[in-house]
C-alpha cells in the first residue's frame, strides 16, 4: 500500500459540533505536574462527536447499535468522490459514472476545505439530497461517508436521508476530514468505539492509497 491518510477529526474542548450536541470536556484527575504518579483525564462528549458512525439505532428503535454493526461494512475498498463548488448538496447528477464497482463512497465537498481553515460549525454545509440517498440505498451501498457533521439538512426534522440509508442497511460515516485526500480509490480502515447499545460512536478512520 502507499500513503496513509488520517481522515479523522481531533477531539478536543471547543471543537465544532452539531448544534445541541453535548460539548467536549477534558478534566484532569491526576497530573504528574501536581505530584501524582501519572497523568489521567476524565472525558465527556456525545456519541456523535467529531468523526463518527451512525448505526441503525440512531434513528430506528430496533436497529443495530454501534457494538453490533458489521465491521466489514466499515473496512474495505472505497472511492472518494469530489463534489465541486458551488453545489449546496450532493445530487444524483454528481454521481453519474463515478460509483460503478464500489459499495463504499466518501463525498469530499467544500466542507473539507472549511474545516481545514479552522472554521467552527457552519450551518451552510453541503449535505446529501434525499433522492441521492434513495439512489444509494437502491444500489445496495454498504457505507456512505461525508465531510459534514450531519449527512443531511432537513428543516422538517423528518430526516429522510438518514432513514432511507439506515433502513436499507447502509451505514453512515460523518465528520470526515478529506481536504488532503485526492479523489480516487482507497482502502478504508474505520473502527468505532465499541459502545454497548450505542446510537453512535466516534471512530478513527484512515485511507490507504494503492
Amino acid at each position: 500500500m502507499g500513503r496513509l491518510y488520517d481522515i479523522s477529526a481531533d477531539i478536543h474542548p471547543g471543537m465544532p459540533s452539531y448544534p445541541g450536541d453535548p460539548p467536549v470536556t477534558v478534566r484532569p484527575t491526576d497530573q504528574i505536574s501536581r505530584g501524582d504518579a501519572y497523568n489521567l483525564c476524565e472525558l465527556s462528549f456525545g456519541t456523535h462527536v467529531g468523526t463518527h458512525i451512525d448505526p441503525p439505532r440512531h434513528f430506528l428503535p430496533n436497529g443495530l447499535p454501534a457494538d453490533r454493526i458489521d465491521l466489514e461494512a466499515l473496512n474495505g475498498p472505497c472511492r472518494v468522490v469530489h463534489v465541486p463548488d458551488p453545489h449546496h448538496e450532493v445530487s444524483t447528477g454528481d454521481l453519474k459514472g463515478l460509483l460503478h464497482g464500489v459499495s463504499r463512497v466518501l463525498f469530499q465537498t467544500r466542507n473539507s476545505a472549511r474545516w481545514a481553515q479552522g472554521e467552527g460549525f457552519f450551518a451552510d454545509y453541503v449535505a446529501l439530497a434525499p433522492e441521492t440517498a434513495e439512489y444509494l440505498a437502491a444500489a445496495k451501498f454498504r457505507l456512505v461517508g461525508i465531510d459534514s457533521q450531519s449527512i443531511e439538512k432537513d428543516a422538517t426534522n423528518q430526516y429522510p436521508v438518514h432513514h432511507t440509508l439506515l433502513e436499507s442497511g447502509c451505514l453512515i460515516l460523518e465528520g470526515l476530514r478529506l481536504a488532503a485526500v485526492p479523489p480516487g480509490e482507497y482502502e478504508l480502515r474505520c473502527l468505532p468505539l465499541k459502545l454497548r447499545d450505542g446510537d453512535g460512536a466516534p471512530c478513527r478512520a484512515v485511507l490507504l492509497a494503492p
